[in-house]
């Protein structure tokens, strides 16, 4: 496949590297984690929302660009190389993506603020234990319609922010589905989690919650809306990954190029320059492969492998790049307020998040197994 980039796909690229670049700097960043309270640069969201990034993948119906996978990929990408303090990755690919396939004609106009920058989304995905496409969160039908939503909710990302959340839940009968939900509704209890990056995330608690019949996103099923959610979710958090992991292979290319031993830069020794040529290709293993599964995606076809290959590499291969970047920075990479810190709390809380390398190789064997064998 060509992995060349449209006129209009480079334009969104060119504009996310141009204003994240300049807002969202290192000291900038340190001043928000300064405070210990919710790290969100809000008017970094609202020059987000000016430059219409927000609306990148929201339907021209509702103000936003009617783009793709890709197009938000890009955005993404550009999100983590500036480990940048906004919800893109929660609103766009957990919130957005998903009204804007199945969502209602009421649903849909939700998107609007998501344009603008005065909504936040997200999507309540994660439990304790087990499976995101098997949700251990219940749904039962309400009495006169509707229904009550119980289940406990780990790891939402911006959930002490978002103005509305999309909550999976199974029904008795086997079912799946998304609900949206107001966090600030009787029977919704939400409280900080801090992981190991500075962004925390929530856990949310849900006990007796009501909610109407059109809080339903797509249909009641199998799980169709629920595999396509997480499907497109691994994607753009592979993207993130494209991003921190290039960034931080940048910072080691002018950190060893500056830094002497023995009267020349430590870039001109073997060792090191092997170890950055392996983390160059590593690197680029992750922006081919999702490119590829966003590809696969945005043209509609079965992309499950495709998705768990380019989760493998990003979480796989994410991992073997920062190491090397801290070991090639020697002391200085695990200076904490050294911008290559960041990069690797986001690439480790990015690997874990929605399955690590072990459950993308259980994945895809089993895709692998359940095909069809055909005689030649």
């Amino acid at each position: 496949m060509d992995f060349t980039l449209t006129e209009e796909q480079q334009a969104v690229a060119d504009l996310a590297t141009k204003l994240l670049g300049d807002q969202s700097t290192p000291t900038r960043l340190r001043a928000l984690e300064a405070d210990d309270e919710l790290v969100f640069d809000r008017d970094l969201w609202a020059k987000l929302a000016d430059a219409n990034l927000l609306g990148v993948a929201v339907p021209e119906a509702q103000g936003g660009l009617g783009l793709g996978p890709v197009e938000l990929g890009l955005l993404l990408e550009q999100v983590g190389a500036t480990t940048a303090a906004v919800p893109a990755l929660a609103t766009l690919a957990y919130g957005a993506a998903p009204l804007a396939e199945f969502g209602t004609d009421a649903q849909r106009e939700l998107l609007a603020g998501v344009v603008t920058g005065t909504t936040v989304l997200t999507a309540a995905l994660v439990e304790p234990l087990g499976d995101p496409l098997h949700p251990t969160t219940t749904a039962t039908p309400a009495d006169g319609g509707g229904w009550v939503l119980d289940g406990l909710k780990t790891c939402v990302p911006a959930g002490l922010i978002a103005d509305l959340m999309l909550v999976s839940a199974s029904t008795a009968d086997g079912r799946n589905g998304l609900f949206v939900v107001d966090p600030a509704s009787p029977g919704v209890d939400r409280q900080r989690q801090d992981t190991i990056t500075r962004i925390p995330e929530a856990q949310v608690e849900l006990t007796g919650l009501v909610v109407g019949p059109d809080a339903l996103v797509g249909p009641l099923d199998d799980g169709t809306v629920l595999t396509w959610l997480v499907q497109h979710a691994t994607v753009a958090i592979c993207a993130v990954m494209v991003g921190v992991t290039e960034a931080a292979l940048k910072l080691t290319a002018e950190y060893t190029s500056t830094r002497e031993q023995f009267e020349r830069p430590i870039a001109t020794f073997q060792a090191v320059g092997q170890r950055a040529a392996d983390a160059f290709i590593d690197t680029e293993a992750i922006r081919m492969t999702t490119l590829k599964a966003a590809w696969y995606l945005a043209d509609g076809r079965p992309a499950a492998k495709e998705v768990a290959v380019a989760k493998y590499f990003a979480s796989e291969a994410g991992q073997r790049v920062v190491r090397a970047a801290q070991h090639l920075h020697g002391g200085v990479g695990v200076d904490r307020d050294y911008p290559l810190h960041r990069y690797y709390l986001w690439a480790k809380q990015l690997e874990l998040t929605l399955g690590g390398a072990a459950r993308q190789l259980h994945d895809l064997g089993r895709l692998l197994a359940d095909e069809p064998v055909t005689a030649d």
